[in-house]
């Protein structure tokens, strides 16, 4: 058993170096679950209350990240990169909730993803061409469906001259570029001070001469900052929560009227449609299969304060169906040598 991990979780320390384990959660300290291929199991391991309280906080002293009255939320990273996220009384009833994620598929490609059967050969192809092309792509999916595993892998699609500037809540994405900033975002001190949100640190990102910028997840007002950036001709990618492609784009178009009252959707929905080119959505099936559910493209243009999308693939249960849609900006494929004819719809 790895030590670090032996003294740093105790008795979780063996569902953390199983392979096969993606998340641990304590409910209660007789009620902790792990999730094997998506699917959740109550395990028989019982600990005492001071036991999950000693492992948050000996997993919390390499973060740097605080856990109190005054917060009772923390997210934060482990250092094998697993995310680890707990509540406190009296937000929650009784028992410290613990959630710990581990990233178990970070390291693969998107190629790799393909052999796993999250999408084809054909999928894969077009969304490394895309990538290398400069396109706007959002992930979308529900919760655990894949989201930042695909990010990551479409990260690797990066052409290696390029400066990637990444921008998380927690860190959680590892591209494997020669040039790449990474940041995060921080909590307020005990007097409340020093607090930074992602809106802050995109746009810092800007002046760190970027190639493109890649949002872990959008969530709020940062949408705007965002928009904003992707529409200044640098390229970007990003993850949404979102139960389809559309709803992804309905919801993109609404986060940014939390930025402000003088914000409507007069003026987003243009931003969005000139702004996104791809929306990759993924999901989690009752088997535990996490596949590319759908893709969809931008076409640019907008009606009634929405942006028009069109469908590239969409999986019917048993294969891809391809849709009526196109890839947006031909030409920027060209630029970079993409055979389109040869791939295309396949």
């Amino acid at each position: 058993m790895n030590l670090d991990l032996d003294i740093t979780f105790g008795p979780l320390a063996p569902f953390m170096i199983d392979p096969t384990i993606e998340e641990i959660w304590i409910n209660s300290p007789e009620r902790i679950f792990i999730a094997r291929a998506g699917k959740s199991e109550l395990t028989n391991l019982l600990l005492s209350s001071d036991d999950v309280r000693n492992i948050v906080e000996r997993a919390l002293m390499w973060s740097g990240r605080r856990l109190d009255l005054s917060h009772p939320f923390v997210d934060a990273r482990l250092p094998d990169g697993s995310r680890l996220h707990v509540a406190i009384p009296e937000i929650t009833a009784t028992h410290w909730a613990v959630n710990i994620r581990k990233h178990l598929l970070r390291h693969l490609s998107v190629d790799e993803l393909a052999n796993l059967g999250v999408m084809t050969a054909s999928i894969a192809t077009t969304l490394k061409f895309s990538v290398q092309a400069g396109l706007n792509i959002l992930v979308s999916g529900g919760t655990q469906s894949g989201k930042t595993t695909l990010l990551n892998a479409l990260t690797g699609a990066i052409p290696l001259t390029e400066r990637l500037v990444t921008i998380e809540e927690v860190f959680e994405l590892n591209p494997q570029l020669p040039d790449v900033v990474q940041m995060q975002t921080r909590n307020a001190n005990l007097q409340g001070d020093g607090e930074i949100l992602l809106r802050r640190l995109i746009k810092e990102a800007l002046r760190m001469r970027p190639s493109r910028i890649v949002v872990g997840e959008v969530r709020e007002a940062e949408a705007l900052d965002l928009l904003i950036a992707l529409n200044s001709g640098l390229p970007g990618m990003g993850t949404l929560h979102a139960n389809s492609p559309r709803d992804a784009i309905t919801k993109l178009q609404t986060l940014p009227l939390l930025a402000g009252e003088n914000i409507s959707h007069k003026f987003i929905a243009p931003t969005v449609a000139s702004a996104i080119d791809l929306i990759v959505h993924v999901s989690l099936d009752s088997t535990g299969m996490r596949r590319v559910q759908e893709i969809c493209a931008l076409t640019g243009r907008y009606e009634n304060d929405r942006a028009e999308i069109e469908r590239l693939w969409i999986w019917n249960g048993k294969e891809y169906e391809a849709g009526l849609g196109s890839l947006p900006h031909p030409e920027k494929f060209a630029q970079i040598g993409a055979p389109i004819t040869s791939w295309w719809h396949k």
